[in-house]
Order: C-alpha cells, then sequence, then structure tokens
C-alpha cells in the first residue's frame, strides 16, 4: 500500500560536519560522520526507546540530541498505564513526554495503542458487568480508546505502534487473547482504521518480537495479506530486534525485510539490542534452569574486549542487512540509550549487561564505531576487527 513520504517531518537534520577519527581494539579507523542520524541521513531514521522520563534525565540530553531523531516511550503510552480503568485516564507522564521530544525537534513514536496478551491489558476491555464483553462491545472500546490518543496527538506523533504482538508463538496465526476470542483479527483491522481516521499522515506500524523466525514469520505475512486485501490502512511492520550474542539469525532478518517489501509495506527495527548474556535457556525445559541462571552475573566487574569486539561485528553484519534494504526501511530505533538503563539488566533475571552502543558512563564503544563506519560506507562487516 502506498502512502506519503514521513521522513523529515520535523526539520531536517542538522548537525555538525565534523569528522572524528575513532579507533576500534587499537587500530585507527577512517574519519566518520559526528553522529549516527548524520551517517544514516540518507538511509533511515535513527532512533531510541527511551524512558517515560526522559525529560527530567538532563545528563542524557546532550547524547540524545546529538545521535537521534526519534524518541519512543517505553511504557508510559501502554494500556495499563494509560487507562487502567474505562473511566481512567492518566496523560500525564505522555503529555511531558511528547511535549519534550517537539521542544526537542525530536520526532514520536507511540507505543502502543492495543497490546494483544491478556497480562498486558486491562482485564476492564473485555468485561461487561459481571460477564464477557460482545464482539461489538469491545470492537466499540477498540475504536474509543485508539481515537482518543491519536487524535489528541495528531500531529505530534508521527509514528504508532498500533497492534503489538499479536501473533501466535505456537500453530495458530493468533495468539489467544480476550482480543482474538472475541473478534478474531478484526480488533487489529479496527485499530488501524481508527488510527488512521484520526491522523491519515501517521506511519501505522504492526509490531511484534521473533517474526523473522520462518514459521511465525509465515503467519505474519498471512495476516499482512488479509489486512491488505480487506483494504486495512498498516503501512510498517516492526521487527523488535532484541537479539543475544553469537546468535543473530541474519538470513531469517534479510528474507523477512525482503518478504515485506514484496507487500509493499514499510519496516521498521523498533527495539534493537544484542544481550551480551544470552537468556533463552531461561525458557527451556519448563524452567528447570531458572534458579542456576538466577545466580549467573558473569560480567560484574566489566565486559571483555573480545566480547565486544564481537557484538562490534555483529552489529555492522545487521546495519550492513538494513543498509542493503535501505529503500523499504522508514526507522531503526535501540532499545535504551546506553547500557546502563537497559532492561537487560533486569530480564529476566539481574545481571550487569551492554547490549547497546554507548557504555555506563555515555561514552562510544567499539559497536558504535562499527555502525558508523557500515551506515557510511566506509567499511564492510567483514573489515571489523
Amino acid at each position: 500500500m502506498a502512502h506519503p513520504t514521513f521522513r523529515r517531518t520535523f526539520l531536517e537534520i542538522v548537525v555538525s560536519s565534523l569528522l572524528v577519527t575513532a579507533s576500534l581494539g587499537g587500530r585507527p579507523l577512517l574519519a566518520q560522520p559526528s553522529s549516527l542520524r548524520e551517517a544514516a541521513a540518507d538511509h533511515f531514521l535513527i532512533g531510541l526507546g527511551v524512558s517515560d522520563s526522559i525529560s527530567e534525565m538532563e545528563e542524557c540530553h546532550g547524547l540524545l540530541q546529538q545521535q537521534f531523531q526519534i524518541v519512543t516511550p517505553e511504557n508510559c503510552m501502554k494500556p495499563a498505564g494509560l487507562r487502567p480503568t474505562a473511566d481512567r485516564w492518566d496523560f500525564d507522564l505522555p503529555d511531558r513526554f511528547v511535549e519534550f521530544a517537539v521542544a526537542n525537534q525530536l520526532q514520536v513514536v507511540g507505543h502502543c495503542l492495543i497490546w494483544a496478551k491478556d497480562d498486558r491489558t486491562p482485564p476492564w476491555f473485555y468485561q461487561d458487568g459481571d460477564g464477557l464483553a460482545s464482539r461489538e462491545l469491545i470492537l466499540q472500546r477498540v475504536r474509543d480508546h485508539v481515537t482518543t490518543i491519536v487524535s489528541r496527538y495528531r500531529g505530534r506523533i508521527t509514528q504508532w505502534d498500533v497492534v503489538n504482538e499479536a501473533l501466535d508463538d505456537g500453530p495458530n496465526q493468533l495468539r489467544d487473547s480476550g482480543w482474538s476470542r472475541a473478534t478474531d483479527y478484526e480488533f487489529i483491522a479496527e485499530a488501524f482504521r481508527a488510527a488512521h481516521e484520526e491522523d491519515p499522515q501517521a506511519l501505522l506500524i504492526y509490531n511484534d518480537y521473533n517474526n523473522e523466525a520462518p514459521a511465525k514469520r509465515e503467519r505474519m505475512i498471512a495476516l499482512l495479506k488479509k489486512l491488505l486485501a480487506d483494504q486495512v490502512p498498516i503501512h510498517a511492520v516492526g521487527l523488535q530486534g532484541h537479539y543475544e550474542i553469537d546468535a543473530i539469525p541474519y538470513e531469517n532478518i534479510d528474507a523477512t525485510i525482503q518478504a515485506i517489501r514484496d507487500l509493499g509495506l514499510r519496516v521498521v527495527v523498533s527495539e534493537l539490542d544484542i544481550d551480551m548474556i544470552p537468556r533463552g535457556r531461561w525458557w527451556a525445559d519448563g524452567g528447570k534452569y531458572r534458579e542456576e541462571m538466577a545466580m549467573l552475573d558473569p560480567y560484574a566487574n566489566g565486559c571483555p574486549e573480545d566480547l565486544l569486539r564481537r557484538q562490534a561485528e555483529q552489529y555492522a553484519k545487521l546495519f550492513a542487512i538494513y543498509k542493503k534494504h535501505a529503500e523499504a526501511i522508514e526507522r531503526v530505533s535501540f532499545w535504551n540509550l546506553h547500557d546502563g538503563q537497559s532492561w537487560l539488566n533486569y530480564f529476566p533475571w539481574n545481571r550487569v549487561n551492554y547490549p547497546l552502543l554507548f557504555d555506563r558512563q555515555l561514552q562510544p564503544k567499539p559497536a558504535y564505531h562499527a555502525v558508523l563506519q557500515v551506515l557510511s560506507g566506509r567499511s564492510k562487516p567483514s573489515d571489523i576487527p
């Protein structure tokens, strides 16, 4: 589905043209652009998921403004925080977040209007008195919820994660939830229609995790085709991109982006990081290893240089894929600004983690320089030591 150009909705990128000379592992590099946003200027927007209270975190403002163009609030626009009961709205944090972003010439991603999981949805959405709400009532609640929020921020939020994580991780197309049980896929279509009616200029995104995995990708493509056939105004697909070191599925990521391109939709990398302490075993065999893993904190005193080099190389390979598909990619957003802020220090257990491009002192890591090199065309991923 064609859609107007969404880029540069605010001011054009205004950054210094000074180049810096960086080094990675002691080897001098060619002069690089002075920021991620400068290096990516001809490719896609560079974004960031940040704390709801970013306006109060003055120590981060300089780095944020220098490096990034678009921000996503971590939690304050999710249904549970924004509307815990049918008659209670809490716009205080979202309003302050949007006001801060606009004042600093940053675009905003609204995240998220509908989260298609029962444990992330206030129970009132599904209830009608002592019983379950009807299909018609739930669809009306979807419309009312979406309309109220999107109309409030029309023109100030340029992109919306309209529906989040609706796909099943098993054999079914959709996750079992109060939404899908009552309406099948219609709650998704209704949310997109309502959002588009309120702000026809906003980029509307379906967002999910692990949707580059072949089986889940197949279910996602089937859903997208149905939405498009029904003329639902969906514009982009979000790939969450919460990867683990040494286990990034490059070929599947490349194939998924191409499959989305083939549908005429845009791609958003919505929540990018690389976990340095792999977490997959936490869920293995019914959680039998969790007590053991909860004690695992191997890098409490610092991250080994070799691991940082591998992370740099793997970020470079990811950005080579994104650059290859730049015509279809609208935005790449990291999830949190620096290592100390990352959710991966606490999920699914507490450990000192290093998943991002900036360290706890807000200094660039080898991965930062590697990404700059790839975006600026000064190296290929294989050149990164």
